[in-house]
């Protein structure tokens, strides 16, 4: 099963954030195979980093968030808040990553 894990960063946390971001990414490339997608939300200028979505697979809920929990962003105390809902994907555009 998928799940969406979508975190929203604490105001004025840029340097926590790039802080532990290199610990995050490694977290994320560990994991690669139960990841399908995962990168920042922006904010309207498109530069600024501000929370952190994840697609991911896990056979349950408490997978998904045992996973979340696992992320050293929410274990640095990044996140004001955390979401993990099931997600179901229907169009995949390949193409269009990375635009």
């Amino acid at each position: 099963m998928l799940f969406m894990i979508q975190c929203a960063d604490k105001p004025n946390s840029l340097d926590l954030r790039m802080q532990i971001r290199p610990t995050h990414i490694e977290y994320i490339h560990d994991h690669e195979e139960k990841v399908f997608v995962a990168g920042p939300t922006l904010a309207d200028d498109g530069v600024a980093m501000t929370g952190t979505v994840i697609i991911l697979e896990a056979p349950d809920r408490a997978a998904a968030e045992a996973f979340s929990n696992g992320d050293p962003y929410y274990k640095g105390g990044l996140f004001a808040s955390r979401t993990i809902t099931p997600w179901k994907l229907i169009t995949f555009y390949p193409a269009a990553a990375g635009k």
